[in-house]
């Protein structure tokens, strides 16, 4: 006993010195009623513009809109992530967010071991007889929104080359990678797709100063719209194309806005949705457990239009984009899950 109280005061006080950007996570005097949700941003943190900030804004949307307290978490490094959720649970949170799917197995351990509170984890998942009824496990089609990004690509293209470039070099991304190349081949055969990844570690969410560097190689390549899909990283490719006068497509976050005129599209990732919907569903005690997954039929994925770009992508092209949504919500297209393989 004496030994797990230790451990418990341990880890509280881990939390105070590596969470150097936490907000206070003890339960709110006077919002006891209230349910409390905290959330874990991974490394790359909330204000990436991209995943991170995705998932940032259904919470606060959540916090406007739901009878919530709602504090957050920016871990400066991997191993602060444990001390984190053992905090909020200890304190008595309500529901968890993990934000990235290298908080799986965090997650899955400090879930066992606080069975009354709710979690979610953000693209992570487990084999079906190791998942526990405490939480929900958020996965998205990633596969699906990037076939359609990568069909505007091709068709945009004045080479016929594009650049991939992603974060960590994991199935996840993969799944990002071998959508957009498939649908650049099915409006153009011949197109040919660079793929670069800046890392293999958690470091390579977070380093525009390489996604720049893979960039500008692309594009001595001959890429002239190149799609990135590594959160914070991918904002050096938004720098090199502006000073090459070439095109990138965000990803996660509509990122039109960041480099208006260069930015073809995004493919928007709606973390903010899953999000939302789990804080509500604990809210309502509608909480479950299990695989929630959003695609292309519940707009879980999508590409982004709008004032910044609604000009650079011709009429006909839209045309034939929402054909092939279409076809692949009713299954006359299957694009390749590279993480089902």
């Amino acid at each position: 006993m004496k030994s797990r109280l230790l451990t418990a005061f341990m880890i509280l006080a881990l939390l105070v010195v590596a969470c150097s950007s936490c907000q206070t996570q003890g339960r709110a005097r006077g919002d006891e009623s209230k349910v409390h949700v905290g959330v874990v941003f991974d490394i790359g943190g909330k204000d990436d513009r991209s995943f991170n900030a995705a998932a940032w804004e259904g919470a606060k949307l959540a916090a406007k809109d739901l009878p919530i307290v709602l504090r957050d978490v920016e871990p400066g490094d991997p191993t602060s992530i444990e001390p984190a959720m053992r905090a909020f649970a200890e304190r008595g949170y309500d529901l968890i967010i993990g934000v990235g799917f290298a908080q799986t197995p965090i997650m899955q351990q400090v879930a066992k071991d606080y069975p009354n509170t709710s979690f979610a984890i953000i693209d992570g998942v487990v084999a079906p007889d190791e998942q526990l009824p405490n939480v929900a496990y958020l996965l998205f089609k990633e596969h699906q929104g990037s076939y359609l990004v990568g069909m505007i690509a091709a068709r945009k293209s004045q080479t016929g080359v594009l650049g991939f470039i992603g974060g960590m070099d994991v199935p996840l991304i993969h799944k990002f990678a071998t959508g957009f190349e498939e649908g650049a081949q099915s409006v153009n055969p011949n197109v040919r797709v660079i793929t670069n990844y800046v890392g293999v570690t958690d470091a390579a969410w977070n380093n525009p100063g390489k996604g720049k560097e893979l960039a500008l190689a692309q594009i001595g390549k001959g890429a002239d719209v190149i799609f990135t899909a590594a959160g914070n990283s991918g904002l050096g490719a938004f720098d090199a194309v502006e000073q090459n006068n070439k095109f990138v497509i965000g990803v996660d976050a509509n990122q039109n806005w960041v480099k208006p005129g260069f930015v073809l599209t995004s493919m928007v990732k709606r973390v903010d949705t899953a999000v939302y919907q789990t804080i509500k569903d604990r809210v309502e005690n509608a909480f479950k457990g299990g695989v929630h997954v959003y695609g292309l039929e519940n707009d879980g994925v999508a590409y982004a239009l709008d004032k910044y770009n609604a000009a650079l992508i011709p009429p006909a092209v839209l045309g034939e984009v929402e054909a092939a949504k279409q076809k692949i919500i009713n299954g006359q297209i299957e694009v390749t899950d590279a993480m089902a393989k």
